[in-house]
């Protein structure tokens, strides 16, 4: 009777001890997924009001990024899904200022933050905001998270991969007058058909709201193509017809020698 009593009462402690510890468990795994979201709405929200430029609800804008891909499988978020956050933060139009670019990121971003007369889609409200971060939902949660995220390549409609598609899309979408893009002359195609400047943008660049497009070819020493390259005459190709392309040949060193110069106009870097 007594060894029964004492297996009773081992038998309730371990059951008891069982249920702190999924309690604690459970508590420390909704505590960490609150620390995610929280930590990624900080960011966003920060570099949201910190953005220099129009001002915007950035609650109403973090509201509408949310809604893109919480609840949502991570493999299955398109890129229609991120239209309400377009709309939240739309691109206004800046003529003759748009700046594309391919395998040139170092280059044109040192350029654009030094010289105010260019625009990347990194320089607007959302590229600044979103620039370097990772983010996605799970089917039935209403968490974001930050770790265990797809990777660009691991499945095509990953919230990150699509945003970036989408909001490229946006840009070119507002595309006028001049335009001009920023290649790479080091490699052997600076202009590739499935990169986001030519399978996206380069594809909404309609006459006659673009006129033109300047192709600046970043050339070091090795540089291994010139504005003769095949691939550049693809692009070409590419272009709607009525409007006109052109192509410079310009060093790196040039370009950082006159983003370096406040005293000389943007229409002397090449």
């Amino acid at each position: 009777m007594e060894c029964a009593q004492r297996r009773r009462r081992r038998c309730l402690f371990l059951s008891v001890a069982v249920i702190i510890i999924i309690i604690v468990v459970a508590v420390v795994l909704g505590l960490t997924l609150r620390k995610e979201t929280d930590g990624l709405k900080t960011t966003f929200i920060a570099r949201c009001e910190a953005f220099k430029g129009k001002r915007y609800d950035c609650q109403t804008v973090w509201g509408a990024f949310e809604q893109a891909y919480v609840g949502q499988d991570r493999c299955k978020v398109p890129m229609e899904a991120y239209d309400p956050l377009i709309a939240a933060a739309p691109f206004k139009h800046a003529c003759n200022r748009m700046m594309f670019w391919s395998k040139t990121k170092y280059v044109v971003h040192d350029f654009t933050e030094k010289k105010d007369c260019f625009t990347t889609m990194q320089d607007t409200l959302l590229g600044s905001v979103l620039h370097s971060l990772k983010w996605c939902g799970k089917e039935g949660s209403s968490e974001t998270f930050t770790t265990g995220c797809p990777g660009w390549t691991d499945c095509e409609n990953n919230p990150v991969r699509s945003f970036w598609l989408k909001a490229s899309a946006a840009f070119a979408d507002n595309a006028c007058d001049d335009v001009t893009a920023m290649l790479n002359g080091s490699i052997t195609t600076p202009f590739n058909s499935s990169s986001i400047f030519g399978s996206i943008e380069v594809k909404r660049f309609k006459s006659p709201s673009v006129k033109s497009l300047t192709v600046v070819l970043v050339t070091e020493k090795n540089s291994v193509t010139n504005c003769t390259n095949a691939s550049l005459k693809d692009l070409q190709k590419e272009l709607d017809k009525g409007i006109k392309y052109n192509c410079k040949e310009v060093t790196e060193a040039q370009i950082q020698e006159c983003s370096s110069d406040p005293e000389k106009p943007c229409s002397s870097c090449w």
